[in-house]
């Protein structure tokens, strides 16, 4: 697919929607041991802590996944996969392939290009429109890859993904599997406008000063400094968010509250844990899942203009 010249006929939103929720899904699949190790890395050092993650102590990214498979299993930095699966088929499919959409919405007409408050407006507005469907998948998610289960320990909380909702459900309520809403939707309206923004922007100084040409170096490139401005920008409200939807109930008061501990017991340091795994992960995310979500877009366009052509 890689030797696939741009189509002239631009995706339509349908295409741009399956697109972009199965490059996610993909890109998942890569790299997500470097989330799990980046969860692990942002809820060390808890207060309320269990007594095997008090016993269990991470250094790095690769001491993280290390210490996971020694003491959990091979399988461990998947755990949450199914739901993180889950998540982006539903969350990537609407933030990511309906920004274009909502983008020209926000432009004015007779306006050549959108302007840089418009792409932000029209980042912010799919990544809230996207948190607000799928929460509940994030919540699960977060509670698989946060949970620490010794060979040798007790039984795990939740039997399945399907388990854990009904248990959540069950346990804490329709709001528990919403915890978390308000940083999520700050982190990932914050995500979301620096990941499309920046690579928005990226590709388009590439192209337009004529440096690459619209292929798989320019995707490339426009997607690492897209997973890196995410990260920087994205990392205090993504820890918040991770230790708020992991605590249980009574811990914290609101996300607020959650944040004012963390700079109390821990410091402002707290607010960059697992910063590392999180680039890492970010990084290779967003180049994976571009330049993937690029070359199916031009795959279903061109099989799209096959079944339409009378030859």
């Amino acid at each position: 697919m890689v030797g696939l010249k741009p189509s002239d006929v631009p995706p339509t939103t349908a295409v741009k929607f399956l697109g972009a929720g199965t490059a996610a899904c993909f890109a998942d699949l890569l790299t997500f041991p470097l989330d799990t190790a980046k969860v692990r890395l942002q809820i060390q050092g808890e207060n309320q802590a269990t007594q095997a993650a008090r016993r269990t102590q991470y250094r790095g990214v690769l001491g993280t996944i290390l210490t996971m498979v020694r003491t959990e299993g091979p399988r461990s930095p998947y755990n949450g996969l199914v739901a993180g699966l889950q998540r982006q088929m539903s969350f990537a499919s609407i933030r990511i392939g309906l920004y274009d959409s909502v983008k020209q919405f926000y432009t004015p007409k007779g306006s050549d290009q959108s302007s840089i408050t418009t792409r932000i407006l029209a980042g912010c507005t799919t990544g809230a429109m996207a948190v607000s469907c799928a929460q509940p998948t994030d919540v699960v998610k977060v509670r698989f890859q946060a949970s620490i289960h010794l060979r040798a320990g007790s039984s795990r909380k939740y039997s399945g993904t399907m388990d854990a909702y009904r248990t959540i459900a069950r346990e804490e309520g329709v709001r528990g599997l919403w915890k978390g809403t308000l940083p999520n939707i700050t982190r990932n309206a914050i995500v979301n406008c620096a990941e499309m923004v920046t690579y928005d922007i990226i590709k388009e100084k590439l192209l337009d000063y004529h440096l690459l040409t619209d292929n798989l170096p320019c995707h490339f490139i426009s997607a690492f400094g897209a997973g890196f401005c995410a990260t920087v920008v994205a990392s205090p409200v993504d820890v918040v968010k991770t230790r708020y939807m992991n605590s249980p109930p009574g811990q914290y008061r609101s996300p607020l509250d959650c944040m004012l501990k963390m700079v109390a017991h821990e410091g402002p340091t707290a607010f960059y844990k697992g910063f590392t795994p999180s680039f890492l992960r970010l990084g290779a995310w967003n180049v994976a899942m571009f330049v993937t979500y690029e070359q199916l877009k031009r795959a279903l366009m061109n099989v799209q203009m096959l079944r339409e052509s009378p030859f």
